[in-house]
């Protein structure tokens, strides 16, 4: 039996199915359209009842794990909560920082503005720590590495929009003149400027997640490669005959 949509099985055994979920895709149920598929509704055709364990958000492709039993969902979930499980992200971002390396550590509140993005806010809202690197810059964008401390709703992308930068192709909090020059959609066929290759997702990747096994106890570290889209780009940027 094939899935109805292409999604890259990374491991699976009794307690776990770890998945590289592809951009497009929701993890959990749309509020506004329940029909709508999600990454538990398509992988249950195939593997049966599954659990969710965390998320990622619907334009950001990467690892993903769901629990296949009740008892593996409950040691996950403690996992998650006690800051057990050690995440890093990938994100092609539009600037370049003057550091090197920088840790972030500025409280969220989601739902903060009319947008529904999450904001900066000391007083309401609550602890959280990203530390970022520079993996590659080229002109007027970088390659980032994220690893974030704690899980908040959209905390990669809040962070990295209040030191100024966007992640390409981030509607929400990037910038309109980042997205689309002139407000104009061009096909990539035409322009060679990257931000119009990523036209359907952010150029954010969960790269990699280390958890311990709900059964076994074994430490185990998943990486999920970068999607077609994602590897054109980082192609393109780092030819020699590259504008960036």
């Amino acid at each position: 039996m094939s899935l109805p949509v292409d999604i890259q099985v990374l491991f699976t055994d009794t307690a776990l199915l770890v998945v590289n979920k592809p951009a497009g895709l929701a993890t959990l149920p749309d509020g506004y359209n329940p029909t709508l598929p999600h990454i538990k509704s398509v992988l249950e055709q195939q593997y049966g009842p599954l659990w969710i364990v965390h998320r990622l958000d619907k334009e950001t492709s990467g690892v993903l794990v769901l629990a296949r039993s009740a008892k593996a969902h409950r040691s996950l979930n403690t996992q998650f909560e006690k800051h057990l499980v050690s995440k890093v992200y990938h994100a092609l971002v539009v600037g370049i920082p003057e550091w090197q390396e920088k840790t972030v550590s500025l409280p969220l509140r989601p739902n903060g503005d009319r947008q529904h993005r999450t904001v900066i806010d000391p007083q309401a809202g609550k602890p959280a720590v990203t530390h970022l690197k520079v993996l590659e810059g080229f002109g007027q964008y970088c390659f980032l590495e994220a690893i974030p401390e704690t899980g908040r709703t959209h905390q990669i992308r809040a962070h990295l929009s209040a030191l100024g930068l966007s992640i390409l192709g981030d509607k929400l909090y990037g910038k309109r003149n980042n997205l689309h020059a002139g407000g104009k959609v061009h096909p990539p066929q035409q322009v060679q400027d990257p931000q119009f290759i990523l036209t359907d997702r952010m150029g954010l990747h969960a790269w990699s997640l280390e958890i311990t096994h709900p059964l076994s106890g074994e430490r185990l570290k998943f990486t999920a490669p970068y999607p077609a889209g994602l590897m054109a780009v980082l192609q393109q940027l780092r030819s020699p005959t590259s504008g960036g």
